[in-house]
């Protein structure tokens, strides 16, 4: 009997310093194999990349300001909410004008149309330069998909030939319109 007890008692002494042992945290800051397999890999560990803002997906979004055109100081672009390849260009004096996405990230259509205004509005090309923050609009000249800078191009006017004259009708070609801005940033304030 006294051999029973002393077997149980060794049993319930050994079972409270495994309980007891098993309450105490590891942590991995005093042990001395995590330190030295950590210290391999400190110079080498990165951060996660910051996710793209709506701005960083769409760059023409903001306001421009622009010191070349008199009828428009400034302008401002927005995306639309239900399309994201379309986006509205408010401050135009021919009103609020629609562009289509062409090539992204800031390469766009803007197509024929009539503004809610009544003013129609030719076809037209607007480009923004992410590095030089700069926006430029031509509108009365179509876009060309291949070089859409090309609408930016000065044009030449053909030379006028003194020996014959031309009796056909001229074609109505629509006056171009340009305009280029500097993107307004963003200023924020610091506490």
């Amino acid at each position: 009997m006294k051999k029973t007890i002393m077997i149980m008692g060794g049993f319930v002494l050994s079972l409270l310093s495994i309980t007891a042992s098993a309450q105490q945290t590891w942590d991995a800051k005093n042990n001395p194999t995590v330190d030295s397999i950590s210290a391999l890999y400190r110079d080498k560990i990165i951060t996660a990349p910051v996710p793209p803002t709506r701005e960083d997906i769409f760059p023409v979004i903001g306001k421009y300001e622009s010191a070349m055109n008199t009828d428009t100081a400034s302008i401002s672009i927005s995306i639309d909410e239900q399309n994201k390849g379309i986006a509205w260009i408010d401050g135009l004096p021919q009103g609020r004008v629609k562009a289509m996405l062409r090539k992204s990230p800031a390469t766009y259509k803007i197509p024929a149309q009539k503004t809610a205004e009544g003013n129609e509005v030719a076809e037209g090309t607007l480009i923004y330069d992410k590095p030089t923050n700069t926006l430029r609009i031509c509108l009365g000249k179509a876009y060309n998909a291949e070089d859409p800078g090309a609408a930016f191009a000065p044009v030449e006017e053909p030379v006028a030939n003194t020996v014959k004259k031309s009796t056909s009708k001229k074609t109505v070609v629509p006056k171009t319109w340009i305009y280029t801005g500097t993107k307004l940033s963003k200023e924020t304030a610091m506490n």
